[in-house]
This record gives C-alpha cells, sequence and structure tokens, in this order.
C-alpha cells in the first residue's frame, strides 16, 4: 500500500491497495506522484490543484496493509470501501480539520495488465486483415464453412459473452419472464468492484433483467438471473456446464453467469457452437440486438443502452450480438449477421483498444463484400498453449 498526501486548500489521500496481494506496491517518487494528479485532473475527477503545491511520498510497509484497508473502509461510505478493498484507487476529500467532508471520486488507476491472449503471444499471429483480435472466426452459419479462422482453438477468458449462455439456461429452463426479480446483497461483485446502476432493492421482472443482461451486459441483473434459477446458483453453474456439453463446447467451462471471473473460459469454435444454439431462440435475438431500454429504477426512469454500436449501423444486418470485457480476456464480441447474402458467425477474442473489436468486424465486413463469393478458408496460425 502506498499513501500519497498533497497539501493543497484540501488534504488529498490516495490509498492504493492491491486485492489479494501480500506484497507492496512499489513506491511513487515525486514525479510519478504529480503524474497521478496530472491524469486525474485530465479525467475531471480532481478539482484544480492550487500551483506550487507539493507532495511527499511515504513508505508503506506490509505489515500496515490489513490495517490501511481498514481504516478505509471505516473512513469511507460502504459502496467505496468496497472499492479500496478491490483494489481501486480511492481518493478522499477532507476538510482542514481533518473531518471527512465527501469522497469526489473513485476510480482505477492500476497498470494494464496484460491479457491471458498477450501472454500466450496470440497476438504475433500475422494475418492479411490485420486485425487487432487475437482470436477470430467467421463462418457460415448454414453450410458451417469456415471463411477466417485465427487462433480459433485457443481457450481463453470470455468475459460477458458468458452471459449468452445465461440468457440461454434461463430460455430454455421456461421460468415465468413475468415474475419479479430483485437486485440483493448477493449480485453486488466483490471480484472486480464494477459499477452498476441497478441498486440493491431494484425490482424487475426476469425479462427486463435478461434484457439488461444481454443488452448492456449488466452484471447484477446477469446474476440476479442465476440466483434466482430453481436450486440457486449453484444449480445454475452446473446448467450452464450441462448445457455446454450438450453442444459440444469441450472447450468450455463456466463458475458463474457473469463473466467477471477469468475462470469462465471457451474457444472461438466453441463460442460459434453457442451462438448457433442462442439465434434459435427470438426472445434472445431480440433483447440482444435491442438498441436501448428504459426502466424504472429508485422511481425513476434509467435509459440503458446496447454495448455494440453496430446494432444502430445501416451497414449491419445484425440477429444476435454480446460483447465482453475484463482485463484478462481483452475486448470480445460475438455476433451473427447476414452479410452478402450469407448467414455468418463472427467471433473476436482478446481484442486491443477500446473499439478495437468494432474495428475488426468492419474489416472483416469490408473484406466479405468484396470478396465474395470468392471467400477461401484462411487459417492463420496454430499456436501451442
Amino acid at each position: 500500500m502506498t499513501s500519497l498526501t498533497l497539501k493543497t486548500t484540501r488534504k488529498l489521500l490516495i490509498l492504493r491497495v492491491f486485492s489479494g496481494a501480500n506484497r507492496l506496491a512499489p513506491e511513487l517518487d515525486r514525479e510519478k506522484a504529480l503524474n497521478v494528479i496530472r491524469k486525474l485532473a485530465a479525467l475531471s475527477i480532481l478539482l484544480c490543484v492550487a500551483a506550487g503545491a507539493s507532495a511527499t511520498v511515504a513508505k508503506a510497509h506490509a505489515t500496515d496493509h490489513a490495517a490501511a484497508t481498514h481504516r478505509a473502509s471505516r473512513l469511507l461510505p460502504s459502496r467505496h470501501a468496497a472499492h479500496a478493498r478491490a483494489g481501486n484507487v480511492v481518493i478522499v476529500v477532507r476538510t482542514k480539520h481533518g473531518v471527512l467532508h465527501r469522497v469526489s471520486s473513485v476510480v482505477r488507476l492500476e497498470p494494464a495488465r496484460p491479457s491471458f491472449g498477450q501472454l500466450y503471444g496470440l497476438h504475433d499471429a500475422a494475418d492479411s486483415l490485420e486485425l487487432k483480435s487475437g482470436v477470430a472466426l467467421v463462418l457460415d452459419q448454414d453450410t458451417n464453412e469456415i471463411l477466417f479462422s485465427k487462433n480459433s482453438q485457443a481457450v481463453l477468458p470470455i468475459a460477458s459473452l458468458t452471459k449468452l449462455m445465461t440468457a440461454l439456461v434461463v430460455t430454455e429452463a421456461a421460468l415465468p419472464l413475468d415474475e419479479p426479480v430483485t437486485i440483493t446483497e448477493a449480485d453486488v461483485d466483490t471480484e472486480k468492484a464494477s459499477r452498476s446502476r441497478l441498486k440493491v432493492g431494484t425490482e424487475l421482472r426476469r425479462e427486463e433483467m435478461l434484457h439488461l443482461a444481454l443488452m448492456s451486459s449488466e452484471n447484477r441483473a446477469a446474476h440476479a438471473l442465476g440466483r434466482t434459477y430453481p436450486g440457486g446458483l449453484a444449480a445454475f453453474v452446473v446448467a450452464m456446464n450441462h448445457k455446454a456439453r450438450i453442444l459440444g463446447m469441450n472447450d468450455t467451462h463456466y463458475v458463474e453467469p457473469t463473466g467477471l471471473s477469468s475462470l469462465n473460459q471457451s474457444s472461438a469454435r466453441d463460442l460459434a457452437t453457442l451462438v448457433r444454439a442462442a439465434h434459435e431462440h427470438q426472445i434472445i435475438r431480440e433483447l440482444s440486438t435491442s438498441p436501448e431500454y428504459l426502466v424504472e429504477v429508485g422511481n425513476r426512469p434509467v435509459a440503458f443502452h446496447n454495448t455494440n454500436g453496430l446494432v444502430k449501423s445501416p451497414d449491419w444486418e445484425i440477429g444476435l450480438q454480446k460483447t465482453g470485457y475484463i482485463s484478462e480476456a481483452g475486448r470480445c464480441l460475438v455476433m451473427q449477421a447476414t452479410l452478402a447474402g450469407r448467414q455468418l458467425i463472427m467471433v473476436f477474442l482478446d481484442s486491443a483498444g477500446k473499439y478495437s473489436r468494432i474495428g475488426d468486424a468492419e474489416r472483416v465486413r469490408h473484406w466479405l463484400t468484396a470478396t465474395v463469393p470468392a471467400v477461401h478458408t484462411l487459417d492463420l496460425s496454430k499456436p501451442k498453449l
């Protein structure tokens, strides 16, 4: 744990706690400390810092780790304390008398961690389309002809692509879609402290939870769907893995219904199988491609939007889609779409960059529309993991 104190008109305490780590974070020097402040200002999170402010950096011993986390938990409201425990940078604004005035924001300023695909060297494989995704697969849904393949056998974390299996299990269980489902504390993400606009106590119909999970990748909604499955969350995860086996998805394993865990893993080939199975259900097709949806949260309307901007593009005819992201998985995207008169399934995993998966999809679209019907199978690499 490293603490940084900046003497300005307000005192700032930045606590950095790495979840699950028993070692110290690298100590910040003066220049790095100032860089932290500049980044916060650039993000409009920190108020303008008075000119001539000085920074001092204090060492923290490993034995102080638990005590520091405890102090942060006591200083902050419970929702911000959770962020401190999860390893976020917590900004605490105090008055000059040392009394907590308010928390301006909570942000994550950890160094970018390499994804599994980067660690495996999947991005080293060159391809003619110059895709930013470490894994890509495009196949004809009707004939199973593989049109493009890049590292398609690699098994990687799949992030929120998990929610496609969550939706499939819920749909095929034929649970009442108009039954109310309530968000509880059990649905709050304690693994990565991800944010959600579905407050604890929010009650929506099961169909609305399914809608938000597919369209907006709402983690609490997906978790609530699994938690309210007959037999509870454990039974739901068993059902997810059972369905994967039935579909022949032998590279796939699930441990929870949201995708927040990097232990939810699959291959592009398996995910193409999942997309084909999910596409058979009209409700999954409609909800996953819905551009936006308005729900009542805390007696006020809240608009949720699709995480895949391509659903609004006139250049695309998308029948089903799902996005995903955690640092271990990179940016992920699966789609069923009609291009050049063909029903296609596309899978992009471990894409580097916020918009790179969308860029890759566009590159494939341009390639297909320019070369169809003369499209040939392209298997670029087969790394051994």
